[in-house]
């Protein structure tokens, strides 16, 4: 039997597994198993809380997607494993603590039992680090999408994003370039997909489509991607509130040469086994 809880950020689910004793033994197979929301558990994303290979941090975390693949960080999923650690007892509210993620260390501070600050570190534009093919590092980029001329910001928040204005495009087109936008050959990762509406200089509305996820609730990375490329182009404040279909994330971000951090809730929803595994 596999222990574990599931939480979840702003509707963006997750399972979280307790590998700080024993190594994560789930293969791609186990992780759809364990994803499927008939036959399953259900979750956008598989955490694994694991001793940290990087002596300067706490605890490792992993991240899995849906469809087994590995994921390299997850906004959302970070302050879900800082408020899981808490709880378990590892974890002080109002220090900030380093923890390692696939594509790096991360600080995150609670500020209580459910809401979480995290430093998620400097946006990167440059197309090698996204990765993203293009000649040179640009404030936009077209790319065709399914027969569509897209306009978009290509960002890394440790994973890769791209960014739409969903008002340049027309009525229910959203929905139809998502998964083209997402598994477009120019991202050698696949990317995470983005529409965004500026509301004001401090406030967006976003919608996220996840590569080896589909859309979500709530994308930690997508919205800091979304202020970062927004805040680039002059677009929006230093302080920006970003809605999604899940609810609320303040993001903060001074611009070039400084991190950037975002801060949210978190939420237990229960504890259980899954008999899939011996």
């Amino acid at each position: 039997m596999l222990r574990f809880s599931k939480m979840h950020g702003l509707g963006n689910d997750f399972v979280v597994l307790d590998c700080r004793a024993a190594p994560f033994a789930l293969d791609a197979a186990g992780i759809r198993a364990l994803a499927d929301r008939r036959t399953g558990v259900g979750f956008d994303q598989l955490l694994s809380v694991e001793p940290a290979r990087d002596p300067s941090c706490a605890f490792y975390y992993g991240i899995w997607n849906t469809d087994g693949s590995p994921a390299a960080q997850c906004g959302n999923g970070v302050r879900c494993v800082a408020a899981w650690l808490h709880r378990a007892g590892a974890l002080a509210a109002g220090e900030p603590v380093r923890l390692e993620s696939p594509s790096g260390p991360v600080t995150v501070r609670l500020l209580s039992a459910h809401e979480v600050t995290v430093d998620m570190g400097e946006p990167q534009f440059e197309p090698a680090r996204i990765p993203f093919d293009a000649d040179a590092e640009a404030p936009r980029y077209a790319i065709e999408a399914d027969g569509t001329t897209l306009w978009i910001g290509a960002v890394s928040m440790g994973n890769p994003h791209a960014v739409v204005m969903a008002d340049e495009l027309a009525e229910g087109d959203v929905e139809r370039l998502a998964p083209a936008l997402t598994a477009h050959a120019r991202f050698a990762e696949g990317a995470n997909a983005g529409f965004v509406r500026r509301l004001a200089p401090d406030h967006i509305a976003l919608r996220v489509h996840e590569r080896g996820v589909g859309w979500t609730q709530a994308c930690g990375t997508g919205a800091c991607a979304a202020v970062a490329v927004l805040r680039q182009r002059g677009a929006v404040d230093e302080q920006v509130r970003v809605d999604l279909p899940g609810g609320t994330l303040q993001i903060a971000w001074r611009g070039p040469g400084h991190r950037l951090w975002m801060t949210g809730p978190t939420a237990f929803a229960f504890e259980g086994e899954w008999p899939g595994v011996p």
